[in-house]
Order: C-alpha cells, then sequence, then structure tokens
C-alpha cells in the first residue's frame, strides 16, 4: 500500500509543470527565522521530530522482471544496429525466461528479510567503497556556493567563520532532532503549517507517513544524513571503511598543506563563542609555517590500495593519534591562498585543486578561497546529494541572514597559540615517496581534465513550459545534439534520480538517450530542412513526454540499472555464473556512461559539477532557470583534441 501510495506522489511529482527540486519548503532558503540568545546553539526547534518519519517510509520496491527487460532494451535501441540489438533482444529473453526468474526471485525473498533497508543500499555502499580508482575526479563532486549577497561578508576570514559556526549550528539541531524533516509538500497551504506539525507528531512514527500522505505531503528518507559529520572513508586492502565517531568536537583546518585542529565545541557540547573560532582562524591565516613539505593530503587522491598500504605505514611509524583526529573531526576547512578568476576556475579549485589542501577522504570539506568564493566538496560513497544540498541550503541561509560575526568584528582576546594544534607527522623515507609517488599520480590525471561553461540566455524554464515542454527532457536533447553534431553518433547517457521518497533508497538512472531524441537530433542536425516546423515541434513534444515518463519511473524505483545491477550482484556473492546478458558487449556499452549527467538548482548553489566517470566521456552539470539555462561540462583533452 504504501509503494502505491509513493507511486502516486511521483506521478504527480513529474507532471508538467511540476518538475522541482526535491527539498523541504519549510525551512532551507524560505522563511526568514529569528533567534533568542537561549536558541543561538540551534538554527530552529522543529515541532515534528527530525527522524519522526522515518519509521515509515515505503519500501523501495524491487520493479517486475519483465518491467526490466522492457525498459533495458528500450534504452538499447538507440545505440545498437538491427544486428547488434537482435542478439541482445535473444540474450534478454533468455535471461527473463531463464536464470532471470530464479535471480529475481532470490532478490525479492533476500529483501523481505531485510525490511529495515533497501535492496540496493548494501550492494551501493559495496561498489563505491571496494573501488580501487581514486575518489578525485572518479567519486567525489563538488557544488560551490552563491557569494553573501552583502559583498564586505565575502572576506575570507568573515565568510569562514560565519559558515563554521552555522555548519555546528546545523549538526547539533540535527542531533537534538530538532532539525525540521525533509518533506517534499505538495501543497504546502495545508501540510507546511504549525497546526498540522502539532497534529502529525502526536501519529506514531510507525504511521506518521501516511498522516503526511494524506495532506500530500512526502517526507524523505534521511538515513544518510548522521554521516555528515565525524565521519571519514578510511583506505584498506581490497574494500575501504566507513568511520564515524560522534565524540569529536573539533574542526580540521588546512591551509598550505598543513593541518590544524581545534574544538569548536565545549566540554557541554555548546558551540564555541563565534569571535573565539575567528580568532583561531586569524592564527592560522597568519601562521607563518612554509608550506608542507609532504603534504598528507595528497595520499587521500592515490589508488585505494595504495593508499591503505601507505595508511598502515603510517599508523605504524606512531602517527595513530594525529590520524585519529583527522578521521574524528567534525569535517574539514580548506583555506586556500588563492583567490577565484572565473567560473572555470573555480570549477577546477573546488574539483580536485593541486591536491595538497584537502583531505579528500572527509564525508565533506568546505573549501574557502582567498577571494571568499565557497564551495563543498564530499565523499560520496557515505550518501548522495540530497543530504548535502540540504546540509549546504540551510548554512548558505543560515549563515548569510544571521551571520554570528562581521567585517567589523574583533576576534576574541584568547591564546590561540595554545588552543589551535598543528598536527606533526612521523614521516620516513617510503612515505615522503608515497607523497612525491603520489602527487606525480595525481598532476597526470588533473592534467588531462578540461572545464568549460555556458550561459544560455535566450530563454529558460518559463518559456518551455508554456511550449508544454519538459525543461529537463529539452537540456538532455540539447546534449544529445550537441554529441551528435561533434562525433555523429548516440552514446549511453546517465542522468541521476534521486529514490529518496523509499527507505534507504539512493539513486536511479534516467537514460535520457532514446529512440526519440535521436530521432529529433538527427532531424535538427543532419537533416536541416527535411522536416516542417510541425513535425519538428511534435518530435520534440514526443522527446518531453518520452522523458517526463522515463522521470517518473526512475523517482518511483522503476528503473532497469539497479535491478540488472543487484541481481548480477547477487549472483557475484553467491559464486554463480553469469548469464551472458552480462558478458554482451552491449551491457557494458550501455554501462560505459560516454555522457554522465546531473541537474541541480539551488539559490545557494553557484555551480556544481563531477568528472566524467569514463575516460571518453564528460561530466555534464546543468540547471534550467526560469530564464536561462546554465552548463558546466568537463572532458578530458584526448577526446576534446579529435574535434
Amino acid at each position: 500500500m504504501a509503494n502505491l501510495l509513493t507511486m502516486q506522489f511521483c506521478a504527480t511529482l513529474r507532471k508538467p509543470g511540476n518538475l522541482k527540486p526535491l527539498r523541504s519548503t519549510s525551512t532551507a532558503l524560505t522563511n526568514k527565522r529569528s533567534y533568542s540568545s537561549e536558541d543561538r546553539e540551534y538554527l530552529h526547534k522543529s515541532i515534528v521530530p527530525t527522524m519522526h518519519y522515518q519509521k515509515s517510509l515505503p519500501r523501495l520496491p524491487v520493479p517486475k522482471l519483465e518491467d526490466t527487460i522492457k525498459r533495458y532494451l528500450a534504452a538499447q535501441r538507440p545505440l545498437l544496429d538491427d544486428d547488434q540489438f537482435s542478439t541482445t533482444e535473444k540474450l534478454a529473453r533468455d535471461f527473463e525466461n531463464g536464470v532471470g526468474k530464479q535471480m529475481h526471485e532470490e532478490l525479492v525473498a533476500q529483501d523481505k528479510q531485510n525490511k529495515h533497508t533497501s535492496y540496493i543500499s548494501a550492494p551501493w555502499f559495496d561498489m563505491y567503497l571496494s573501488a580501487r580508482d581514486s575518489v578525485v575526479l572518479n567519486f567525489n563532486p563538488f557544488m560551490s556556493f552563491n557569494p553573501d549577497p552583502k559583498t564586505e561578508y565575502n572576506n575570507q576570514l568573515v565568510r569562514a567563520t560565519n559558515m563554521v559556526a552555522s555548519a555546528v549550528r546545523f549538526m547539533k539541531t540535527l542531533r537534538a532532532g530538532l532539525l525540521e524533516p525533509e518533506v517534499f509538500h505538495l501543497n504546502p497551504a495545508k501540510s507546511d503549517t504549525d497546526s498540522f506539525k502539532k497534529l502529525i507528531r502526536w501519529v506514531p512514527s510507525s504511521l506518521s507517513w501516511y498522516g503526511a500522505f494524506l495532506v500530500n505531503a512526502y517526507p524523505l528518507d534521511m538515513s544518510q544524513y548522521f554521516r555528515l559529520f565525524n565521519a571519514t572513508r578510511i583506505p584498506k586492502q581490497g574494500k575501504d571503511e566507513l568511520f564515524t565517531d560522534p565524540k569529536g568536537r573539533h574542526l580540521l583546518v588546512m591551509r598550505g598543506g598543513n593541518m590544524y585542529v581545534f574544538d569548536v565545541m565545549d566540554r557541554d557540547g555548546n558551540l564555541v563563542k563565534p569571535a573565539e573560532i575567528q580568532a583561531h582562524l586569524k592564527h592560522i591565516l597568519s601562521d607563518p609555517t612554509p608550506a608542507a613539505a609532504h603534504p598528507l593530503g595528497l595520499l587521500t587522491s592515490e589508488n585505494r590500495d595504495t593508499w591503505a598500504r601507505l595508511r598502515e605505514k603510517l599508523l605504524a611509524t606512531g602517527n595513530g593519534e594525529v590520524l585519529g583526529l583527522v578521521d574524528s573531526a567534525l569535517f574539514c576547512l580548506c583555506l586556500d591562498d588563492e583567490s577565484m578568476n572565473d567560473h572555470i576556475h573555480i570549477s577546477h579549485n573546488m574539483l580536485h585543486g593541486d591536491g595538497t589542501n584537502r583531505w579528500y577522504d572527509k564525508s565533506f570539506s568546505i573549501i574557502m578561497a582567498k577571494c571568499g568564493n565557497a564551495a563543498i566538496n564530499f565523499e560520496h560513497s557515505w550518501g548522495d546529494g540530497v543530504a548535502v544540498l540540504r546540509f549546504q541550503n540551510e548554512v548558505f541561509k543560515d549563515s548569510t541572514e544571521n551571520p554570528l560575526v562581521n567585517p567589523g568584528s574583533q576576534p576574541a582576546a584568547v591564546d590561540s597559540a595554545s588552543a589551535v594544534r598543528r598536527l606533526q607527522f612521523n614521516l620516513d623515507a617510503e612515505l615522503e615517496n608515497g607523497v612525491i609517488k603520489a602527487k606525480e599520480n595525481f598532476h597526470t590525471a588533473v592534467s588531462k581534465l578540461t572545464i568549460d561553461a555556458m550561459q544560455f540566455m535566450k530563454g529558460g524554464k518559463e518559456q518551455l513550459k508554456k511550449k508544454k515542454l519538459s525543461p529537463d527532457a529539452i537540456a538532455q536533447l540539447a546534449f544529445q545534439m550537441g554529441f551528435l553534431r561533434q562525433y555523429g553518433q548516440t552514446v549511453a547517457t546517465y542522468e541521476s534520480c534521486s529514490t529518496a521518497a523509499f527507505r534507504h533508497g539512493r539513486t536511479e538512472t534516467i537514460r535520457p538517450a532514446t529512440i526519440h531524441t535521436q530521432r529529433c537530433a538527427q532531424a535538427f542536425v543532419q537533416q536541416p530542412g527535411k522536416h516542417s516546423v510541425e513535425q519538428l515541434i511534435g518530435m520534440l513534444s514526443e522527446c518531453s513526454k518520452y522523458h517526463g515518463q522515463l522521470t517518473k519511473e526512475a523517482a518511483m524505483a522503476q528503473g532497469f540499472d539497479r535491478h540488472l545491477f543487484a541481481m548480477k550482484y547477487l549472483a557475484n556473492s553467491k559464486g554463480q555464473a553469469l548469464h551472458s546478458l552480462y558478458q554482451d558487449p552491449a551491457y557494458a556499452a550501455i554501462n560505459h556512461n560516454i555522457l554522465s549527467t546531473s541537474t541541480l538548482t539551488s539559490p545557494a548553489v553557484n555551480l556544481g559539477g563531477f568528472a566524467p566517470v569514463v575516460p571518453d566521456g564528460f561530466g555534464v552539470g546543468y540547471g534550467v532557470h526560469d530564464e536561462w539555462i546554465g552548463c558546466n561540462v568537463r572532458g578530458h583533452i584526448p577526446i576534446l583534441s579529435n574535434s
């Protein structure tokens, strides 16, 4: 029953005109809040406890096998010629009518035995943590903050102080159960009201989701939030581990490759006075210590097995205590000595930087450039963009609307030299050589990456909606047209879609390259003048309708990618031979995502992005705004030189 209701929600959400970011309308970036001194520790005090809806969230459904095969073949059709498709179709039908049935039944049975979670959660964690590639470029994305509207507050010290204070307040609000639950309101006049909240808080957690549903409100999964703070990915041979220590009261700060820690909460768990945080950060910014000769942060950019071996060496040479401080820190603040020139410069710096002033394994880092440009870079295994975006929205709102220090504030007269500790590491020749080699590997990788950005200013979401076209569908169609014009073909394309409407949901894949986009792109790019305006408009409409269907299915966890992945994972875990479907070159090709795309719009976010997920691919971050469309594209130099 819960799954059916959630599907109704997703169907409503994805109707033309309802395409919008999944976010709570109750707190982040909406109404202004005022604070009394006794509330200074928290962002707000929610009437409804933070995790009130978690127990009653609907479970992530396992799609029907026949639907998965149908969707898989539909996605393969524009990528294959007739002979290739015939082969792939035969393999898929054989799988559907044979071993696939058994694998599906085993997956469903396993899912029923683990009702506390979702069928994709464990395999997805395992996929990320078992990957041996560097997290830099391959996994960690970034989202940059918009500047503070008050220009004078974009001073590096002032903005860093305010963001640290807001981040700690967010953490305290979350852990106290006072953070507003993440809820998507389709009728906020009924559901986003104090009267409804005072009523729903008394509904048992096991039933609360249904109460919200009755007023067209849809709570989202918040199970990932606890890993936002005091969390680090620890490298291990073969498979990494996620470490969390909520007892840590200190902040990790990096500058010039040097690492510092100081407490941002006192022994009673209260926020340290903002003027003291300001004084400590000023002390770090004024520290005359030269840039680290062997910056250890570079090791977190290495191959995971290499980094695991070097970490063991670090522990063996007496660095356990300082590594523990790094791992248990609330989060990492990277104070860069460089100012940003433009969007391209920001993208390079926030996505990867020079490797020396980052600890890429922290759950997230706030990067603060000398000019006050700021961004979040986050490790991806523990969670998805929904949790990070909520954090970013709240921190931006709080630090800009309720700053705790201002440009005229004087840092507290405290002994920062005693309060701030610069971490010292014992490095032998092997470790020093490891850092040198990591630096070489890092620069080899990032030197191949090129980034460009564009803004289309002749129209956006509002104009497309007037034409009854899905803004996201048209943006994705533009990518297909661009790739066809440049390379003359249709390739595997990936668009991420959150499944946070379900308990322990992660993401599902939208496959934007379809027979409809292929036909339309060919008409515009390769057949100019051969179609009437009415025919072209009809093609645009078909692309929009079909993309809307795919998006709705993905939001309802009714794609094919996660289902096929989970069955493959289950077979591997049992040592079973994989069916020929998984050996098909077409299966490998559709999972070799040459166009990897993700969209994000938020008043807090200036731009965001990630690197290509394959060597011959592109990473496309984009946003369709009311009157314009922005696009930030990353590719590897060998690809671009082919043009």
